[in-house]
């Protein structure tokens, strides 16, 4: 299993959705990313951590909530979302297929020299969309397929019958 940690607040000012959302309505910037994390991942079968800081927030206590292969963490005071991934990172990178999602430069060396792999946010923003796009064109192929005709189940005699009726109006 794949197991991703991603710099909630480092994407959320990287994707332009996200940051114009962000500009009238923070904890719906937060909320929109959460939602396209989650159908990333069940999609993808990934684990991932969404790291938000909370280190500016007096007495804050580190907080985790899953939903569904998401864990969304808010860290302690005095501990950024950084120090949160590198942690984890040092703690499984070399055990685990780890990719860890931040445009921080010096962020993205630390987690490669723990043994994971990087992706800026940019990079996972058009991942991210192209899963999206897969989900569209293979939900909407299969509502095709599972399309019920009323003339699949129609005796041929009403059929044509109806089909007479159709042609005289």
């Amino acid at each position: 299993m794949r197991y991703i940690f991603v710099d909630g607040y480092n994407v959320i000012n990287s994707w332009p959705e996200l940051r114009n959302i962000k500009q009238h309505n923070f904890e719906g910037a937060r909320q929109a990313l959460i939602d396209n994390i989650q159908e990333y991942a069940t999609f993808k079968g990934y684990k991932v951590f969404l790291v938000f800081d909370a280190h500016k927030v007096p007495a804050s206590i580190e907080k985790k909530e899953k939903i569904g292969n998401v864990i969304v963490v808010f860290t302690k005071e005095g501990e950024t979302a950084d120090s949160y991934i590198e942690k984890k990172v040092n703690n499984i990178g070399r055990k685990k297929d780890v990719l860890v999602v931040t445009s921080d430069c010096l962020e993205q060396q630390v987690t490669f020299q723990r043994g994971a792999t990087r992706m800026s946010s940019s990079e996972f923003y058009c991942e991210v969309n192209a899963v999206k796009s897969n989900i569209k064109h293979k939900t909407q192929k299969q509502y095709s397929i599972n399309k019920n005709w009323l003339e699949d189940s129609i005796d041929d005699k009403i059929l044509e019958k109806l089909e007479k009726i159709r042609r005289n109006k």
